[in-house]
């Protein structure tokens, strides 16, 4: 071929390849102008035309950077020792909310969030309508951290919660409990050899609750492979903090890609956990295939749920769940299985130190049902005071602050029209702390309210606990979490007497969950 040949052929490739390029990019800047402002745009216009009040989008990243700023501040200055807790740990929307009232919208990056505080309208979206809305889906950063049950939609989410269902049913928590005792008999003997009958001692109980919910979760989870299990959670935690540095910015699609060290390390974690995972799964299947007996721990229990839909359906959309799904579901397992207890344990903890009547009032019920023994599953049901304690801590300090839905049409509520688009975000701890709905007491740690049940705990007679959801979608391991929980609680309280050290730092703020910033140093006193 002629020199002149080749240099034509290769310009010619190379206006292919120019063009082709082009057109990409014209089109990646067509999606990215529609994206960032043009739908905001219409968003906006449609929500200010119904007479929702808000602030104006500012492009990108909408009232991110400023949302931002201010939790930086409030991180800054410590709390007086109070449950008066919103102002410091959401103080953006507080602010907003004072400027434009309950019912109006913010901006998360192009997405207007429209806040619901109405407890009849919270219900409508967790459960009468529920299908009309799906959760606001997580970034792909997020994902390699938790996805599974919490994330999925329509029939695949029914499915999976088809086949987790029976491992968390009352008599599965039952054959758990040999491995929630050792756990809390354990943690019992360590805070023991710290401080001789008589003594006290000051110990971070947030550190020790962490330890402990993790071991619970690797137990109950992995049962045999405990130690894999207890590497799974590290590697969580650390994919954890991860995540947190990247959502301080709005997610760029296919910057994930990009090799920066922190996508190398998200990558490397991801990897190493999936194939502990990985390993696990294979080896509890060939365990159960073969006839082999196989413990109760939550692992053992879902595969079995899931090879049984194998046989009855095989690999259809109404069939078993493949082994990456197994590995997703097993990732949720540990994040929401150990945080959620964890911070439960901690501010109950925290609450009853501040409330030391309350405290001997718990300690008491504990003596009378149990006495000096292990703690019973069967006799954790009968304590109705430990569980109204708990409930308040639930009220005060929910684990996870709020709750947000998106809008997959046009969607009607209390006589607004809210495009498909909308984020519709539902502040757990708001309502909690709604005077309007609880009373004039709503910041204090007042179990009695619950005295007759949750259902009547409310001033105005309305529905508005919703520390785990509510409605189909209600999180399946509530019980796990109580359970584990309502028998910590009652180990330590037959044990020790506790009050809040004087170096305690009232600090509460969200990191995922709702946490103390500064630990919470308490000093021990042994019977």
């Amino acid at each position: 071929m002629a020199s002149s040949e080749v240099f034509e052929y290769l310009s010619s490739e190379m206006s292919v390849v120019t063009a082709t390029v082009t057109t990409a990019l014209v089109f990646w800047a067509v999606w990215m102008g529609t994206w960032l402002w043009w739908r905001p745009r219409r968003l906006e216009s449609a929500l200010r035309g119904q007479g929702l009040p808000g602030t104006r989008y500012r492009f990108p990243s909408g009232d991110l950077k400023e949302s931002a700023v201010l939790a930086r501040q409030s991180r800054a200055k410590p709390l007086p020792l109070s449950n008066d807790i919103i102002p410091r740990v959401s103080p953006f929307l507080h602010r907003i909310i004072n400027q434009c009232g309950k019912s109006c919208f913010t901006w998360f990056g192009p997405i207007p969030a429209v806040t619901i505080m109405n407890p009849d309208l919270i219900r409508e979206i967790l459960s009468t309508k529920f299908e009309q809305f799906e959760k606001l889906k997580i970034s792909p950063l997020g994902k390699l951290l938790i996805t599974g049950l919490v994330n999925y939609e329509g029939e695949k989410w029914a499915r999976h919660r088809r086949i987790i269902n029976p491992a968390f049913h009352a008599e599965k928590l039952k054959r758990m409990q040999p491995a929630f005792c050792t756990c809390c008999s354990e943690l019992i003997g360590r805070w023991e050899k710290f401080v001789h009958p008589g003594g006290t001692t000051e110990i971070d109980v947030w550190t020790e609750f962490q330890n402990l919910t993790g071991d619970v979760i690797s137990r109950t989870a992995f049962g045999s492979s405990y130690e894999e299990g207890r590497r799974i959670f590290q590697l969580q935690m650390e994919q954890a903090k991860l995540l947190i540095q990247a959502s301080q910015n709005v997610y760029i699609p296919g910057s994930r890609f990009l090799p920066t060290p922190l996508n190398r390390q998200r990558k490397q974690v991801d990897r190493e956990v999936r194939f502990l995972l990985r390993s696990m799964i294979e080896k509890r299947e060939t365990t159960i295939k073969s006839g082999e007996k196989v413990g109760d721990d939550l692992l053992s229990l879902l595969i079995e749920s899931n090879l049984k839909l194998f046989k009855e359906h095989g690999k259809s959309k109404n069939g078993a769940m493949t082994t990456e799904e197994v590995i997703e579901e097993c990732k949720l397992f540990y994040f929401a299985g150990q945080e959620t207890t964890n911070v439960l344990l901690n501010w109950t903890i925290v609450l009853l130190s501040m409330n030391p009547s309350w405290q001997e009032r718990a300690r008491e019920e504990v003596r009378q049902v149990f006495g000096k023994n292990l703690p019973s599953f069967d006799g954790l049901n009968q304590l109705k005071l430990v569980n109204m304690i708990l409930h308040e801590v639930l009220r005060l300090y929910p684990p996870v602050i709020s709750l947000t839905r998106m809008t997959t049409n046009n969607v009607e509520l209390g006589g607004i029209t809210y495009p498909k688009g909308v984020l519709l975000s539902l502040p757990i701890l708001f309502i909690h702390h709604d005077t309007e709905i609880w009373g004039e007491d709503a910041h204090e740690f007042n179990p009695e309210r619950f005295a007759e049940g949750i259902l009547k705990a409310t001033k105005s007679g309305q529905m508005a606990f919703f520390p785990f959801g509510w409605g189909p979608r209600i999180c399946i391991g509530q019980n796990f979490a109580m359970t584990e929980a309502k028998l910590c609680l009652s180990m330590i309280l037959q044990s020790f007497l506790f009050e809040l050290s004087p170096s305690y730092i009232h600090a509460p703020h969200t990191i995922i969950t709702l946490q103390p910033q500064h630990g919470t140093p308490i000093i021990l006193h042994r019977f």
